[in-house]
This record gives structure tokens, sequence and C-alpha cells, in this order.
């Protein structure tokens, strides 16, 4: 071969070269929703398909990320757990999706994890859960119990003095782990057992008169009580409204929800609940101009001047900003890369401050406790002093409080235990083992 051919098919390689990875570079990052837009979730869980459809719009119209555009590639899990994981692997394996935003209940985020895990995506879920988990796979958005339970507890027996305890909640992991360390922490904090009544109902139960009724009667022993609400999903509505058809006033017993924002007061005359509470890390009424303009945002996206915002929405917010910033820090969508570069990503909030991605993958959130007001919204009654780091690991769990998660290396461990100074399972095989 000549020189002069030689050198020609040199530079017929390289032009190949610059066009194949030109065109690479042009490919959109493809984002998973993972979201019920049908069955008893989707009540909750459609906004948040559309919060992140709007975020992707947005980042878009801002040239996307590292020159790429951003495509939503939406699926539809209808409420069904086995379903999740299988509409997950959808999006990993034949999509190639980037990333997914999505799950809301515990049962489905386990369902999706040893997917995530098996197959290396990655997972951002935006609601408040039970703890006991972390993932190197998975971004946890949403509060921990220390974020969210502990505090609403402790809020109740020193600002209203309660003293007896209903903790209600939907029949699956997340009400009922929950539970079980709000029990463990009530009675070490010296509530008696007797001042504990504990109930769990199916998803999408409807029939609450004989439930209100013990409740009532629970609460009527001559001590201060409220109710700890884990309900999930469409059997708030009717839950709400048994509350007020047997006249149980919030000054009677409050009840304090950590799954009714919002989205789910929208669907219900809220007149009877006025004074009943929920505790979030952020509200639609946070006097904020961050959260004015994603109200405006949010009210242009969809058209209707009477949409509401909420937390879930925030956390997807936030969530969806850590990952394209980790990206243009990493300089790439690499699943590894991205996983290494977003600890310590930093990122507004919008109740005016900031959010951190710690090692352990959950984030700092203020705690908000709201008042239900007669128009659907909340009045923030009280919060705390400043942000609150999530912890994976419960204090109040005795297999659990040795516990710590640090995806730095060398450790790189969502499971250490301080007191052996072992890792052990990871969250995908703990999840598919408890199956």
């Amino acid at each position: 071969m000549n020189l002069k051919k030689h050198v020609k098919l040199g530079l017929s390689a390289l032009a190949l070269s610059i066009s194949f990875n030109s065109v690479a570079a042009e490919d959109p990052i493809k984002v998973g929703i993972l979201h019920s837009l049908s069955g008893t979730m989707a009540i909750s869980e459609t906004v948040l398909k559309d919060t992140v459809e709007m975020l992707i719009e947005q980042q878009n119209a801002k040239g996307g990320v590292l020159g790429r555009q951003m495509e939503a590639v939406v699926v539809d899990p209808a409420s069904n757990w086995p379903l999740f994981a299988e509409k997950a692997r959808e999006l990993l394996a034949q999509e190639e999706v980037d990333v997914i935003f999505g799950n809301w209940t515990s049962v489905s985020r386990k369902s999706v994890l040893p997917v995530v895990e098996e197959l290396n995506g990655l997972l951002f879920y935006p609601v408040q859960y039970e703890g006991e988990e972390s993932s190197e796979n998975v971004f946890y958005t949403g509060a921990a119990p220390n974020q969210q339970a502990i505090p609403a507890v402790n809020y109740l027996m020193n600002e209203i003095g309660v003293e007896r305890w209903v903790l209600a909640g939907t029949d699956y992991v997340y009400p009922r782990t929950t539970n079980k360390i709000l029990e463990t922490y009530l009675m070490d904090m010296g509530v008696a057992k007797e001042d504990i009544m504990i109930n769990y109902t199916p998803f999408g139960h409807s029939d609450w008169q004989n439930i209100v009724s013990d409740i009532k009667r629970f609460g009527s022993a001559g001590k201060k009580t409220a109710v700890v609400s884990t309900i999930n999903g469409d059997a708030n509505v009717p839950f709400y409204r048994e509350l007020g058809n047997q006249g149980i006033a919030a000054s009677d017993i409050p009840v304090v929800a950590f799954s009714v924002g919002e989205q789910e007061l929208s669907g219900i005359d809220t007149g009877p609940l006025v004074g009943h509470l929920a505790a979030w890390n952020y509200f639609m009424s946070v006097d904020n101009d961050a959260n004015y303009d994603f109200i405006d945002q949010w009210i242009e996206h969809t058209g209707n001047e009477q949409a509401v915002t909420n937390d879930p929405m925030e956390a997807h917010y936030i969530g969806f900003n850590m990952y394209v910033e980790a990206v243009k820090k990493a300089g790439t969508t690499d699943v590894d890369a991205v996983k290494d570069a977003i600890i310590g990503v930093t990122v507004p909030n919008l109740t005016g401050g900031y959010a951190a991605m710690m090692p352990n993958h959950h984030i700092t959130k203020p705690v908000l406790i709201g008042e239900i007001q007669d128009n659907g919204q909340f009045s923030v009654v009280w919060e705390t002093p400043s942000l609150v780091a999530g912890d994976a690991w419960s204090d109040y769990l005795p297999g659990s409080r040795d516990m710590i998660a640090d995806w730095r290396k060398p450790m790189f461990c969502g499971t250490f235990n301080t007191a052996t100074g072992t890792c052990g399972a990871s969250a995908g095989e703990m999840a598919a083992e408890a199956e």
C-alpha cells in the first residue's frame, strides 16, 4: 500500500469515527418514568409522571445536558407490584434508559430493587418511606423516618400533650416497619403498651365505619389521643370522610398523616378536616420565591389554574436537578460515573434552602408540620430549626441500630455493621429474599 492510499484510508476512518461520535453525542438522554397511571395509587402517582415530564421540557429548553436533549419514556405499572419489576426491566433492558424516576409504595420499590441492581440502573425514589435500606443504585429523595415520623410524634407529644396513640396504616412494608419503629420509640419515651393501638387495612379500603368507631372509643379514656396515619392511596378519601361523619374534630383526636398532601385533599371536602395535620418536608403554601416560580410553572404546564403541588413533586424536582448536576460533573451518563459524582451534590429545594446528597444516598431536608385549611392547603405550624440528614438505618430497631451506609470507596457498602465490621447483603438481595 502506498503512503498516499494509506493516508486517505486513515482520514476516511477518522471521518467515520468523528461522524459516529457526533451522532452518539446527539442521542437523547433517556429518562424512564415508572409511576402508576391507573389503579389505587394513580391518585398520587400520576402527577409525579407529569412533574418529571415538565422538568425534562424545562431542561431541554435550556439546551439539555452535555449538549444532548432528554427524552421521557413512560410506562404504567398500574399499581401492580410485580408489574413494577417487569416495567423496570423493560425500561432498562429494552428501552435502555439512562435513569428512572419512579415508584411510590415501598412494596413497589422493593419489587424493582433486584432488577435495578442486576442491570445496574439508577432509580430516584421520591416518597417518604420506612428506611432500613440503602442501595448503590437508588437515591432516596423522600423522607426517612427520622425526617418525618419521629419529628411528627415529638410534635404531638411535646406541643399537644398526646398520651394515647393510634398507629393506622395500609397493610404493607412501609406502614408496618414505620409503626414498628414508632412503637419502640414511644415505649422508650415511657408510653405504656396499652396506650398504643395499631390497625392495618388493605389498599383501596373503603368501609371505615367500624375502625373509626374503634378509634373514637380508644380516644375516650380521658387521655389526649392522636392518630398517626400511614394510610396510602385512595383509601384516604373515605377514611377522612368517615372522620367527618362521626364528628371527630382535630381538637378531639388530631390525625397526623404521612401520605396525605395537597393532591389527596383536592378530591375531598376539607371542611370537617380543618385542624388535622400532615408531616412533610414541603408544602405548597411555603412562602418562598422559588416555590412560587415552581407553582407558576406547574400551573402553566397543566393548563389548570387549580393545580396543586406537593412534597413528592418537590422530591422529584430535587432528584432531577441532582441527576443533571451529577451528569455534568461526571461529563457522561455512564451509571457508575454518575453514582460516584452525585455524592455531595447540592441543589436548591423549594422551601428556601438546599438539599445535599449524602454518602448513604439519602438527602438533607427540613421537616414541616402543616395544619389542614378549609381551602385544601396546609398552614405550617412547626418546622425543624435546621436541615435533617436522612438515616438509612433506624436507631430504634435492634437489627439496624449498628448499621450504617456509605457508598464512598473504600467502604462502598449499604449494610455495614459497625459492631462486627462487616458488610452484609445488598438491598436488592435482601428484597429478593423477603419475597
